[in-house]
């Protein structure tokens, strides 16, 4: 967000303290959503890392104080949403869904920053590695240790990514247009390569594949915000504001959000599933040491994705529950391109 926009955020949410009730029961469904998200991922690390047994377990005949204890803490989740609403009683529905937004901008601009970093230092090695540059520059222990993934995913791929945060920390841009001209100039020179030289390795189509996977599964939460999703309209473009807040109330709650959940709960549902294991086994494509060391990532893709819907629709939600009851602040956004 820029100077002028916190500014005029913060402005909004002065004005609208004076009023009285603040949508308590919006507020904390949805900062619940995200206390929930919190606590379902710290539950995922102790399910895949350390073999607890599950919320469900507590249910059942084999229950035991780790599955009471993860229990617990989606309950402190909720806990925590209900005293966030409670400590700031007076906030504006507006202000929350500026606040939720940014976070989320932040997020997608890292992983940003992140899949860049990640995409040239791993072609990189994979080039060394086809060319067999890597023993006669680093030796022999190198070569070997650059030919597992397990290995450039620990000690290279996550200190890329952690670098990838502290950049955006310092950075305002998300990242989609230049990205997306990343992606053109790697297939311009596959072509190039093929067509002129007759030179092509597996890891420059997997470099190409990563970034477009980055691109378009990142791009989505952003995509909300600025109403570019497509949306097919009969009767929604003649509503008043307040009705189309209702619409969208409703609509985020039973399509939106259920269907983030779905995508999550399903990505981190056990050590097998389709995200926990190709992450934790640092799976590679069939290509093997002559392609990337990133089709791990790429399955974690699909969990990031539904992460970030959800957190953005958390945001959505509070701007149509906002437009229910005419809050001022309301953004216009052209989206006669979207219906």
């Amino acid at each position: 967000m820029t100077g002028n926009e916190e500014q005029q955020a913060n402005h909004l949410q002065n004005a609208i303290e004076k009023e009285g009730d603040r949508a308590f029961l919006s507020r904390i469904f949805g900062w619940s959503m995200l206390g929930l998200l919190v606590a379902f991922l710290i539950n995922n690390v102790l399910d895949v890392g350390y073999d607890y047994p599950g919320v469900f377990a507590a249910f059942g005949e084999a229950a035991s104080a780790a599955a009471w204890l993860q229990v617990a803490i989606c309950l402190l989740g909720i806990a925590a949403a209900v005293a966030l609403v409670m400590a700031y009683p007076r906030r504006s529905l507006r202000y929350e869904a500026h606040l939720i937004h940014s976070f989320n901008v932040y997020f997608i601009r890292a992983l940003y920053w992140s899949v860049f970093l990640v995409g040239v230092v791993d072609a990189t090695l994979s080039f060394m590695r086809v060319e067999s540059f890597i023993e006669p520059l680093m030796g022999e222990a190198a070569a070997r240790n650059l030919a597992r993934a397990n290995w450039i995913g620990t000690w290279i791929h996550m200190p890329l990514i952690v670098l990838g945060f502290i950049i955006a920390y310092f950075t305002r841009t998300l990242g989609f247009v230049w990205l997306a001209l990343l992606i053109v100039v790697a297939e311009l020179l596959i072509v190039i390569s093929r067509f002129v030289f007759s030179y092509e390795q597996a890891l420059m189509g997997d470099l190409v594949r990563y970034w477009y996977a980055a691109l378009f599964l990142f791009a989505s939460a952003y995509t909300l915000f600025d109403e570019g999703h497509v949306r097919v309209d009969i009767l929604y473009a003649s509503f008043q504001r307040s009705k189309k807040g209702v619409i969208n109330a409703i609509g985020t709650i039973l399509l939106g959000i259920t269907t983030c959940w779905v995508i999550v709960g399903i990505s981190f549902n056990g050590k097998q599933s389709i995200v926990n294991a190709p992450v934790m086994n640092f799976e590679v494509s069939q290509a093997g040491p002559f392609g990337m060391f990133t089709k791990y990532q790429m399955a974690a893709f699909i969990a990031l994705f539904g992460i970030t819907m959800l957190i953005q629709f958390v945001s959505y939600f509070f701007d149509a529950v906002a437009d229910k009851r005419g809050e001022p602040g309301h953004r216009d956004v052209d989206t006669s391109a979207a219906h």
